[in-house]
């Protein structure tokens, strides 16, 4: 791991030299590439270290963050072509890939949560500085307090473990607590938030409708990851009082993935609803991961890294749109089919990705997810079949509302995708796709 590291740290002094943009990209791109080839990982931690080490979760989502920040820079042209302070920007987006990295690939309760805790700044600092509107101060503030909020309780936990068993590894805090109810809700509240779970979800959209571009596709790609990471972790600690709790959120989860599906058939705003959309596919993740079975883990799992490639594609489509028409309200971005018709396809691939049709890696996690809740209680059947058909529904009037019907006026003439755009969907879809083909990795690690 600390191959990687070094090579990231070496990256940083690059980002003071001006027009080195596409350089620092493709670099990105050359280590994640690297890294897919130090594949050797199983069930137990490798390549071991002082306090950090990786196993498959851990590469999963460690790919998963250097794909997606490569991919973030390459949807970034904008802020390179007008200079919008894309210097900062470069060293901003390699601090936060570090952080991330060392969060996935700490072995040590506590490193996990120094990191975890880190990766907020370079991500308010994205939404600060290169987002839209006024608001951005709001959802920046709304971001922060969300989880700042919860992660005081969860360090108290933390060193009342480390006072209790005197270790922080992983590895040697097995069942250790199965009677404080406190500490188990200290520790699961600041992934709950995360997550976000229902209920605790409105720091997420107002994020995500003032952050920039790359500030979304890493919120919908990484950050909301780190939840159900931690919660994969936590977990393992915490059996048996979650089995007496689960219950709890799972009901939430459900109830909330179906209530959210209903609020995405009536926004007009392309980043609010696939925003939206991402609590809703949280919802389910977390009630597969709260049934701790062999399935509901895999599944998250997989649903998780497949999200993450598909909710970041759409947000760069809503972006492509936004660039050309400055707006994102649908009222506006509609009959898309006239105007940019190449594209077209894109949003048609990617919102099949959305919506769960195969061969997306995303129908492998919602039948593991499915199977996995269904056998936890046969009730969960009404609230699943509804949330699965909601999701098609509103991934529908997504991907029809904005590619048919009339030419808003104001637009004229056609335009076609840059390569560098047609690249990047491409780079989300490939692997969204190509993954099921390697399914036991997703399915096979426990």
């Amino acid at each position: 791991m600390l191959k990687i590291i070094f090579i990231l740290l070496l990256l940083i002094p690059f980002c003071l030299i001006n027009n080195i943009f596409w350089m620092v990209q493709n670099m990105l791109l050359l280590i994640s590439f690297i890294f897919i080839m130090f594949y050797n990982y199983n069930n137990y931690f490798m390549n071991i270290s002082y306090f950090m080490g990786c196993d498959l979760v851990s590469y999963g989502f460690i790919l998963l963050s250097m794909w997606i920040c490569s991919l973030m820079l390459m949807a970034s042209g904008m802020l390179n072509k007008y200079s919008n302070f894309s210097n900062l920007f470069l060293l901003n987006m390699l601090f936060l890939l570090l952080f991330l990295i060392l969060t996935f690939s700490s072995m040590n309760l506590f490193m996990f949560y120094f990191f975890f805790e880190s990766s907020l700044i370079p991500t308010l600092f994205l939404i600060l500085g290169w987002g839209y509107q006024p608001e951005r101060l709001q959802a920046g503030i709304y971001l922060l307090f969300y989880t700042l909020l919860v992660s005081l309780p969860m360090l108290v936990g933390i060193f009342y473990i480390y006072i209790n068993i005197g270790s922080l590894n992983f590895y040697l805090m097995m069942n250790m607590f199965n009677n404080s109810e406190l500490l188990y809700f200290s520790m699961i509240m600041a992934f709950l938030v995360k997550m976000p779970m229902f209920l605790v979800h409105l720091w997420l959209p107002k994020a995500h409708v003032e952050a920039p571009v790359s500030g979304s596709m890493i919120l919908a790609g990484i950050m909301l990851k780190l939840g159900g990471y931690g919660l994969l972790r936590v977990m393992s600690f915490i059996q048996l009082i979650n089995m007496k709790m689960n219950y709890i959120w799972i009901s939430i989860s459900l109830t909330g993935g179906f209530l959210i599906s209903l609020v995405c058939l009536r926004q007009t705003d392309l980043k609010s609803l696939i925003a939206y959309s991402s609590v809703a596919h949280m919802g389910i993740v977390l009630s597969g991961l709260m049934t701790m079975t062999y399935w509901g883990i895999c599944g998250s799992y997989t649903l998780m890294v497949a999200h993450g490639l598909c909710s970041s594609g759409l947000f760069c489509l809503a972006n492509i749109s936004y660039e050309r028409l400055g707006s994102r309200s649908l009222l506006i971005n509609k009959g898309l089919l006239n105007f940019m018709p190449s594209m077209t396809l894109w949003w048609f691939l990617l919102s099949a990705g959305n919506m769960a049709a195969p061969p997306t890696l995303n129908l492998l996690g919602e039948i593991f997810l499915l199977n996995s809740i269904v056998s936890w209680s046969y009730l969960s059947m009404i609230m699943l079949s509804l949330l699965s058909f909601f999701s098609a529904a509103y991934t529908l009037y997504l991907y029809s509302y904005s590619q048919h019907g009339k030419i808003f006026s104001g637009n004229y003439s056609f335009s076609m995708g840059k390569i560098r755009e047609y690249l990047l969907l491409f780079l989300h879809w490939l692997p969204l796709n190509l993954l099921i083909m390697k399914s036991e990795i997703c399915s096979l690690w426990l």
